[in-house]
């Protein structure tokens, strides 16, 4: 049986992986002054970046509509693909995944002797934490997983996948309600940057360092302290507006941590930028069980 892969465009992988996995990616809808753009489609992430200052409002996401998952379906069965296995963005944070199922009911509405498998799974994960385990399904399928076996794996590792993001403009937080208007202006006078890792399928804000070195500094740590090496055999770097921090943390990966994986930098798109905010830097990679992943296990085999 052939697999056909299929995200939300929140995954940010880059349009090498997707190319090379032959992945197909559902766009959110971003409103930008009046204006929609369907992400990765309509506008660049150059663009958007470089803009991002000048809009006279801030722009706004919403989820991919039913019928972009269902165009990905389509091009599936075109291609010759029996299954199909579509991996959203964390149902906590965004409707990307309730608008899968929906699109999952639609297709099948309207194509009741329709004979493809259509799965989906809550990747429980932000940017590229769900795009870390699309593309780690990409490669077992090149080890011959069968659909079952992607099912299970994703289910057993998702909550493991580490998110750490931090951010340079605080305003975007503040607005999400994720700092409040006091502590941001705290923030800003004392060039505190917030990092960011997901709390029972939320963003949360889980440390506050001053100045880009410390938060270098709590990456490293937080990678050699809670990383776990076997199934981390790749680790993704992601940036918003600024490459360099990304290769510098790569470095540090490799001289400090003495990480020895595969490093893959890739840029935040639209529709995550739109709430990073310029100076994003994020890491992703597998850690060792903990109280959220522990807590998931003994909640489903009760």
């Amino acid at each position: 049986m052939k697999i056909k892969l299929i995200s939300d465009s929140t995954c940010d992988l880059s349009q090498e992986i997707l190319d090379k996995y032959n992945i197909c990616i559902a766009p959110l809808v971003i409103n930008i002054e009046g204006r929609e753009y369907m992400d990765r489609i309509d506008i660049s992430n150059d663009d958007f970046y470089k803009n991002l200052m000048n809009y006279t409002s801030h722009p706004t996401t919403s989820m991919p509509s039913p019928k972009s998952y269902i165009a990905c379906i389509d091009k599936a069965i075109e291609q010759g693909y029996d299954e199909v296995l579509c991996i959203c963005m964390s149902s906590g944070t965004s409707g990307s995944y309730q608008g899968a199922l929906l699109a999952k009911e639609l297709y099948y509405e309207q194509n009741p002797g329709s004979k493809i498998r259509f799965e989906i799974i809550d990747s429980v994960s932000m940017s590229h934490g769900s795009g870390w385990l699309v593309m780690k399904c990409a490669m077992l399928m090149e080890q011959g997983y069968n659909l079952n076996m992607l099912i299970e794996y994703c289910e057993s590792i998702k909550y493991k996948i580490k998110h750490l993001l931090s951010v340079d403009d605080l305003d975007n937080l503040i607005r999400s309600g994720r700092l409040s208007n006091t502590s941001g202006i705290i923030g800003k006078l004392l060039n505190v940057h917030p990092i960011m890792s997901m709390k029972n399928t939320k963003g949360a804000v889980v440390a506050k360092k001053r100045g880009l070195k410390h938060v270098y500094n709590y990456y490293i740590q937080e990678f050699v302290k809670h990383a776990d090496l076997e199934q981390t055999n790749f680790v993704i770097i992601g940036y918003t507006s600024d490459i360099n921090k990304a290769e510098n943390l790569k470095s540090m990966l490799i001289n400090i941590a003495s990480y020895h994986g595969e490093i893959y930098i890739m840029q935040m798109g639209v529709a995550v930028g739109t709430h990073v905010g310029l100076g994003g830097l994020s890491m992703f990679f597998v850690e060792k069980p903990h109280e959220d992943f522990i807590h998931h296990f003994i909640k489903i085999s009760r």
